[in-house]
């Protein structure tokens, strides 16, 4: 299993005093170097960690896979079409969460995330949906023509070690079957960390974790290679 490193975080902390430092750009560096599949960004509406800066930098100088997370905008379509990453991952947005709190509601709009994609496609690029293990988004994604669904794994992360836990569980290994059966590949992520990541060893067929703050929260003590390391061990 692959892992994307998310290093928004890294922006987050650098905006707190508004000055340079950490730099993004040596934190995508150092996760390439550390062996990362992928590095994910989310250029938020509101920029409130990743500018636009820090993508075209980041899509100046690294060789390893860029994966843009981005609302689905006619803004946000429009800077992934300029800057072709290697793919772009949809999200839901709102401007008062602290995180993303939920999947994308595919369903309820899916004739125009099925045009929204289609630029996208023409441009190259690959494009995933990030849903809740549900099967009605699951289907609404394969009916837009998604390349890749993302699993929200925050519920999971949540019951973990809790009652909750095995139901959480089994929703996302029924609905990453039903997406491959479906011909979708499958990556997951959301609050995934050190103690919980082991389980996704269990479902058949993830392609890729794409895990942020915990790496982030790690890094502050042991640094972001090891961070980095430390996790790709965990799903290998």
């Amino acid at each position: 299993m692959e892992l994307g490193v998310n290093i928004d975080h890294v922006a987050t902390l650098r905006n707190a005093r508004g000055g340079l430092e950490p730099c993004v750009l040596d934190a995508a560096l150092i996760a390439q170097r550390a062996g990362a599949s992928a590095i994910t960004i989310h250029l938020r509406e509101d920029r409130r960690h990743i500018k636009d800066s820090d993508l075209d930098e980041i899509k100046k100088n690294i060789k390893t896979n860029i994966n843009l997370e981005m609302a689905a905008t006619p803004e946000m379509q429009q800077i992934a079409i300029n800057n072709s990453p290697y793919s772009c991952c949809i999200v839901p947005e709102k401007r008062r969460e602290v995180t993303t709190e939920g999947g994308l509601d595919v369903f309820s709009q899916e004739d125009y995330i099925k045009d929204f994609i289609k630029p996208l496609h023409k441009a190259g690029i690959v494009v995933s949906l990030f849903i809740d293990p549900d099967e009605k988004q699951i289907f609404s994604a394969h009916n837009c023509g998604a390349d890749f669904i993302e699993l929200h794994t925050g519920a999971f992360a949540n019951a973990f070690n809790k009652e909750g836990e095995k139901d959480e569980f089994e929703k996302l290994k029924t609905a990453a079957a039903l997406a491959q059966n479906l011909g979708l590949k499958v990556n997951a992520g959301h609050g995934l960390n050190y103690e919980n990541v082991h389980r996704m060893l269990e479902i058949d067929g993830l392609i890729e974790l794409n895990i942020g703050h915990s790496i982030i929260s790690r890094a502050v003590f042991v640094g972001l290679e090891r961070a980095i390391e430390e996790m790709r061990e965990l799903i290998v």
